[in-house]
């Protein structure tokens, strides 16, 4: 039944990146950054393209998908296209312009992005001799005529298409515009021109027998859905092998978005969206460069700190003994490290020191992305090396992670480990280490269960909650989950764990169910929870019953969010916040119960149906009242959020607060990065 609370997922995501691009709009964030949150509108777009506009058009060709209703909005796929399609052609505009507003206020600090019609005559001819010498001689352009068939245009790869003048039909160039050299540096100021810029305009030059009737910068993007389940091994081929025949088929899927930088005339554009069997509502005028990722680099023509973000160095836990090995303090007492405020190198000391260590046995882990260059790939290997026994679950199916996480399963394969990949229905997205170690005091377990990904690299930048604990209970657990997942089993019951598909989502629900019951007896009744996203529809009635019942309910939503709250005679008692600011809120916090009553714990899991039904999960709670205190303050700052955080409404659109002064104002982020950088010693 669709409830009036109920918000379409794919148009909520696009609220989403609308919050994501109003970063790039606020005049209050550094330049530079302003640039990066452009670029991450962008990028984050394109993969909303490749894969959720890929599966709705996927969906809309069969007969069966194409009659399917979105259970949260009752729209057919055809519908939510139009919607979609329509949504990110509007924001098109605000795009361009938070793009040239920024540069506008970067020429003042030397940073200028100049056309060739804008360059200096001294630069003219050093453009002129650069593409002669450095571009022309690499290019390889083509002419399409009837004679020809259209070249295959790779995923998101910069190109440039002529129209040329025929006496019989359209007669088109394509030119490849792509290269490491994108950014072309004039002298050593901080004015650059972009390689396709070039390109377009010596167009007459590459092509002198033909007249040039006009050329635009084009950008395709194919679709990147595609289906784990129909493309199963059989039990003689290895997954890795599967998994990259799906990535080489994913490269050549069909286009499902032709971006342009001009428009070409009426026939040339007819033909390009023939060839790539698009629609006109799939094509997309833009007039910033069609891709942004070139920014990052323009940092490094002005070092100005005004630019971009004062530096946040994470910090060190004064709590935690440098020279004490981790497993002795852990066994001692509990650690929550919080990301990016404070440090992550007591987890990678713990595995390091897991590695060499004489007396451990074992080393369990779960990895779902990783840093580049991982440090816990090679503490891995080197346990491995040592003789200990290292079983690593690889989920090969981590979306556009897939290649990475094939490399690093086959130098784990390499240093001895024993690598898994799981069930083969449903991914592993849990963050779960479990070390093992036996001295002449017994066996000894000690457990890591994370909200983030091991990366380093992401752990500077993800907001995140990692718990290391030697608790047997937890212990237990976990003991239980490695076992099933080396024999393609589910987890069926738990003592202090919540593991998805069975043992996570029916606990949340009786968690709401108690807080009900508390409510209807008349006394106070409280959850709250610090998730990506919310579209489980089991979990959002369940939150509606209770908001009747009268439970308090307080949610932060980074992403996606299914449920509308304020809607009168629904969700009156439920308040939602949505923070996008300098990092990325990525920790999960599930909160139930008030305070004489508090349970807490951290998970890997969204309240999304393919985290609570279709992906194995973990949560684990926060035994330590003084953890619980801490992962409860992150919530609360960020509910008391006024700077960052926007506020969800009953129409499913979220609005800033207002008046708010200096004496007021209150960023959950700064404040936190703030407490950390105090409890270190430092100003």
């Amino acid at each position: 039944m669709i409830q009036p609370y109920y918000m379409n997922r794919e148009l909520s995501w696009i609220k989403f990146n609308e919050r994501v691009l109003e970063e790039a709009e606020d005049q209050s964030v550094p330049l530079l950054e302003q640039l990066s949150f452009s670029a991450i509108y962008q990028s984050n777009l394109d993969e909303f393209v490749q894969v959720r506009i890929g599966t709705m058009l996927d969906r809309d060709k069969t007969e069966s998908g194409h009659k399917k209703k979105d259970s949260r909005s009752g729209m057919k796929p055809g519908k939510q296209l139009k919607a979609m399609l329509a949504e990110i052609s509007a924001l098109l505009p605000r795009k361009d312009r938070a793009y040239f507003n920024t540069m506008d206020k970067l020429r003042e600090y030397g940073i200028v992005h100049v056309t060739f019609a804008d360059a200096t005559p001294e630069e003219k001819i050093f453009l002129e001799q650069y593409f002669k010498r450095e571009v022309k001689v690499l290019l390889s352009p083509i002419v399409l005529d009837k004679r020809q068939p259209f070249p295959f245009l790779k995923n998101k790869a910069i190109y440039v298409a002529v129209h040329l003048a025929s006496k019989s039909g359209v007669r088109m160039g394509i030119i490849p515009a792509g290269g490491s050299d994108r950014i072309i540096r004039l002298g050593k100021s901080g004015r650059f021109l972009l390689l396709e810029d070039l390109i377009l305009h010596f167009v007459p030059q590459i092509f002198k027998n033909d007249k040039v009737l006009d050329a635009a910068v084009i950008r395709v993007t194919r679709s990147g859905a595609i289906s784990f389940e129909s493309s199963a091994s059989d039990e003689t081929t290895d997954f890795r092998d599967t998994m990259k025949e799906l990535i080489r088929r994913r490269s050549k899927r069909e286009a499902v978005r032709l971006q342009m930088n001009s428009m070409l005339d009426e026939a040339a554009l007819h033909y390009l969206l023939k060839k790539l069997k698009l629609s006109e509502n799939q094509l997309f005028l833009e007039q910033t460069p069609l891709d942004l990722s070139f920014v990052y680099q323009l940092g490094d023509f002005n070092p100005a700190p005004e630019l971009k973000f004062p530096p946040q160095k994470p910090q060190n836990r004064p709590d935690i003994a440098p020279k004490t090995d981790m497993m002795s303090q852990i066994a001692d007492h509990d650690i929550l490290l919080s990301y990016p405020y404070e440090s992550i190198s007591p987890f990678l000391r713990l595995l390091d020191e897991a590695s060499i260590d004489p007396d451990v046995v074992s080393v369990k882990i779960t990895l779902y992305r990783l840093a580049s260059n991982s440090r816990v790939i090679d503490a891995l290997c080197q346990a491995a090396e040592n003789g200990k026994d290292v079983l690593v679950l690889v989920e090969l199916r981590a979306r556009f992670d897939e290649s990475n996480n094939i490399f690093w399963a086959e130098r784990l394969l390499d240093a001895g480990c024993t690598v898994i990949y799981g069930p083969h229905n449903m991914k592993v997205h849990s963050k779960l280490l479990w070390i093992t170690r036996k001295t002449e005091n017994g066996v000894e377990n000690f457990v890591q269960v994370g909200t983030g990904n091991y990366n380093e690299k992401t752990s500077r930048i993800y907001t995140d909650l990692s718990l290391m604990t030697a608790n047997p209970e937890i212990a237990e657990d976990a003991r239980h989950v490695f076992d099933a997942l080396s024999t393609d089993s589910l987890v069926e019951q738990t003592k202090q764990l919540l593991v998805a598909p069975l043992c996570l989502k029916s606990r949340i629900l009786e968690m709401l169910d108690e807080e009900i019951a508390h409510a209807r007896n008349g006394e106070e009744a409280y959850f709250a929870a610090k998730v990506n996203s919310v579209s489980d529809r089991q979990i959002m009635d369940k939150m509606a019953e209770a908001s009747q019942a009268g439970v308090k309910i307080e949610l932060v939503v980074r992403g996606i969010c299914c449920l509308k709250p304020g809607v009168p005679g629904h969700t009156e008692n439920i308040r939602i916040v949505s923070i996008v600011g300098r990092y990325l809120e990525h920790s999960r916090i599930y909160i139930s119960g008030t305070e004489q009553r508090r349970r807490v714990y951290i998970s890997s899991a969204d309240f999304m149906t393919r985290n609570t039904v279709h992906r194995v999960e973990v949560a684990a709670p926060l035994l330590d009242p003084a953890l619980r205190e801490q992962a409860v303050e992150i919530v609360r700052l960020c509910l008391s959020d006024n700077v960052k955080a926007r506020i969800g409404q009953p129409d499913g659109s979220f609005l800033h607060c207002d008046s708010v002064t200096d004496d007021t104002a209150v960023c959950a982020q700064d404040v936190q990065y703030r407490r950390a950088a105090a409890r270190a010693g430092q100003n």
